[in-house]
């Protein structure tokens, strides 16, 4: 496996740099690019493995660029913005992003985020089931696909890995903050809600309108998935 290269998205020289050199004492192989459509224009001609991508740029925003992105890689995109709205964040998650870092921000705690999401992505663990099979439903890790009926579900790198880590333990209940240990790697410092927001989104994809119900909400708790609430 080769030195990860990453992509930094961001039109402030200084933030650019910043994030650069932090990145850089890793040894981590870094690009940036000042706004969105140079980005595109790079990740056109090589691959990343990670991309750290802010949300006000001029020509091409952030969010115009995750979009763009995600035709081109399921890689994980960190969000850099310099507010903190629900909706920019709720916005973001929908679109494939993986992660948002609120400026100011401790380029240490980025630094820290990159490796988690690094390890997650690059790395396998061959102790954990590769393929799960329910009723109408099969996981696969390996490949990082769902199929309902035979048919992909088009998921997220996030949506994926929260089915998987609901999927791999049937019954059982997990709180969010769990989820969000778990499934994003660390003590994540945003809203519990982050996790509500990818669990409906999630719903919709798996096609709970139609019928299964794999993901059941236990109030006052957090969500277990249910082979029991899928119809065969």
């Amino acid at each position: 496996m080769g030195i990860p290269r990453i992509l930094v998205v961001d039109d402030e020289e200084g933030i650019r740099d910043l994030v650069s050199m932090y990145l850089e004492k890793e040894g981590l192989e870094i690009d940036s690019a000042i706004d969105g459509q140079a980005a595109l224009s790079k990740i056109e001609k090589k691959e990343y493995d990670l991309f750290i991508v802010d949300v006000m740029m001029p020509k091409l925003d952030g969010f115009g660029l995750v979009r763009e992105i995600r035709r081109f890689t399921d890689k994980p995109v960190i969000m850099l913005t310099a507010k903190g709205e629900e909706y920019e964040r709720v916005l973001g998650f929908e679109l494939g992003c993986d992660d948002y870092v609120v400026k100011p921000f401790s380029p240490r705690e980025l630094v820290h985020r990159v490796k988690v999401l690094l390890k997650r992505t690059l790395n396998v663990d061959t102790n954990e089931q590769s393929i799960i099979k329910f009723p109408r439903l099969t996981i696969d890790k390996m490949a990082r696909m769902a199929k309902i009926d035979g048919n992909e579900v088009v998921l997220t790198p996030k949506e994926f890995e929260l089915l998987y880590y609901l999927a791999k333990s049937p019954g059982r209940v997990y709180t969010r903050e769990q989820i969000l240990e778990n499934v994003w790697g660390y003590d994540y410092f945003g809203d519990l809600r982050t996790v509500d927001t990818h669990v409906k989104k999630l719903r919709e994809k798996l096609g709970r309108d139609n019928g299964p119900d794999y993901i059941s909400t236990v109030w006052g708790v957090g969500y277990k998935f249910e082979v029991g609430n899928v119809q065969k």
